[in-house]
């Protein structure tokens, strides 16, 4: 008999339930110390653990103080990772009771460091490994996964991990940590939520030879083998999990994309890379100009960087001013790329199908500095994982264009960052209006305290999967990521604006992650793709989806 999610448990428990020692290695159903007296009287656990009984708390307490001990990201990444294995409900109430100190580490930028790490720190499996040796038998796998009521995947084949590159079946962390922020930041409950390598190789030389690597060690499977391996797993998890979100996470250019438009219009899917940063960005934009009282209209923007995230922030800066009457040429005209070879104009012929929209009439330039000179940008946004390129003499060149020049410093983990928060504000004399993808210190600087705020897609993604499964949705679309980037925008209050905050603190993620789902869900009822009646309290019915990670009576 196929386990159902612990939130299904009444008075009477279930003849699968575990019972002893079976209980206690159960992480979905283990309270550890916190089991009653009559529930260890009843589940055969007198006697295998310490006789007093700890409250939620007090295990927190003791949680925190372990943690805080521990002397690198690293290691704390670690020890969380062993409480999510042996205790999901304490783990999540440590989570979601501390977002602030617990995502840097269990997602950016710790994650990277850990996906590098991965067969040197592994302890446990979770989630599903499909590999390349398994073609024609994906719905067997899936089918393998203990819990039916999977309502969110998220999917990567580990070619193109944060700023890091191929990592292969090691970039399993991300799925991971994203599915983790999803239950943390807006409630999913754990058993709803599967995450998937798609092991298909990797063209990583050295952690092939890696004794340690538990990933296929040969090159990656490409072309039609690789498609025909992508398309079984989508619609084997469709079938298996009907009405299942899967989001690809962490995919190459060259397959994100095209996989994003092959199957964006045939299933319920999104590409976090491409879309969800797209929404966290214009967010980010959107405060920024309640600061400068200019309009995204008036905006140019200069991205340092051409992949997935620049193209996909542009496509949608372009499809909000296309609402707003302009054409199509004309919205993408607001926006420029510059990549590895220089500006991204008409004129060069070396351009992949991305960046051609966004190839306007130009003279080439090489320098970033002589572009910013050339374009004049109000906004310049770094997506191009690559350290230190905001410089002082590129920062410089914004200041003297604008006020308040606009700039988002969005690759990950900390060293790809183009430049620091306090890099940002002092090279334009205080006046930057800066965004993050990596978390920064407040800084003080001419008198004034400025407070950072990731421009992170943990914003974003969380209350649009939430959104989605709340409806039943059947597609997620461009109109729902416009919808939940002005409802994050309105989550921003004055008094963070004040101190240069262009989005909501960590602490209030759950909230805004509510109204982000509503904001979702509205979408969907307006589109047709909602599956549900509307309810009469839609705030009410996107809450009582959320899981709290409370401890159940089993007695």
């Amino acid at each position: 008999m196929q386990r159902e999610s612990s939130r299904t448990l009444r008075d009477q428990l279930p003849a699968w339930f575990p019972r002893g020692l079976s209980l206690l290695h159960d992480p979905t159903l283990n309270k550890g110390t916190a089991f009653s007296e009559q529930e260890r009287d009843q589940l055969g656990l007198t006697g295998l653990l310490p006789p007093h009984v700890c409250s939620q708390d007090e295990q927190m307490a003791r949680v925190l103080g372990n943690f805080r001990r521990l002397p690198t990201p690293l290691e704390k990444y670690i020890h969380l990772t062993s409480l999510h294995d042996r205790n999901e409900t304490l783990f999540f109430r440590v989570v979601t009771e501390h977002p602030d100190e617990m995502m840097p580490i269990i997602y950016t930028p710790t994650v990277g460091l850990a996906c590098q790490k991965f067969g040197h720190i592994f302890q446990r499996p979770r989630g599903l490994f499909v590999t390349a040796n398994d073609r024609g038998r994906v719905r067997q796998l899936l089918r393998n996964w203990p819990y039916r009521d999977v309502a969110m995947i998220v999917v990567t084949d580990g070619e193109r991990i944060l700023g890091l590159g191929d990592l292969g079946s090691s970039g399993m962390g991300i799925p991971v940590g994203k599915l983790s922020l999803y239950t943390a930041c807006a409630g999913l409950r754990p058993a709803q939520c599967l995450p998937v390598m798609l092991d298909v190789g990797t063209n990583n030389v050295a952690l092939r030879e890696d004794p340690l690597y538990l990933g296929l060690p040969q090159p990656r499977l490409t072309g039609a083998a690789y498609d025909e391996l992508v398309d079984e797993f989508v619609v084997a998890a469709n079938e298996v999990f009907p009405g299942v979100v899967v989001q690809f996470e962490d995919f190459a250019n060259h397959n994100a994309f095209r996989l994003l438009a092959k199957y964006r219009d045939r299933v319920c899917t999104f590409n976090d890379d491409i879309q969800g940063t797209a929404a966290v960005a214009l967010a980010g934009l959107y405060s920024a100009l309640r600061v400068t009282e200019g309009s995204l209209a008036q905006q140019r923007l200069l991205f340092l960087g051409a992949g997935e995230a620049a193209t996909g922030i542009a496509d949608l800066v372009a499809a909000d001013l296309m609402v707003t009457g302009m054409t199509a040429a004309e919205a993408r005209g607001r926006s420029w790329l510059f990549d590895s070879k220089g500006l991204v104009v008409a004129g060069r012929g070396d351009l992949a199908a991305h960046k051609r929209p966004y190839a306007h009439e130009h003279a080439p330039s090489t320098s970033l500095v002589g572009a910013i000179r050339a374009l004049q940008p109000t906004v310049l946004i770094g997506v191009a994982a690559t350290g230190g390129t905001f410089t002082r003499e590129v920062l410089g060149a914004m200041s003297d264009l604008n006020r308040h020049p606009i700039v988002f410093a969005l690759s990950n983990p900390t060293d790809k960052s183009e430049c620091t928060a306090r890099q940002a504000y002092e090279w334009t004399d205080g006046r930057a209006l800066f965004a993050c993808g990596s978390p920064f210190d407040p800084v003080t600087f001419g008198g004034r305290l400025h407070v950072p705020r990731q421009g992170n897609n943990s914003y974003i993604f969380p209350g649009l999967g939430l959104g989605a499964v709340a409806v039943k949705a059947r597609r997620i679309t461009d109109a729902m990521f416009l919808a939940a980037a002005r409802a994050l925008a309105s989550q921003v209050k004055p008094q963070d604006l004040a101190q240069g905050s262009l989005y909501p603190p960590l602490s209030q993620v759950r909230g805004v992650s509510a109204h982000i789902a509503v904001a979702v869900a509205e979408v969907a009822f307006a589109q047709g793709h909602a599956r549900i009646e509307r309810p009469a309290d839609l705030l009410a019915h996107v809450r009582s989806c959320m899981y709290e990670p409370n401890y159940e009576s089993y007695a």
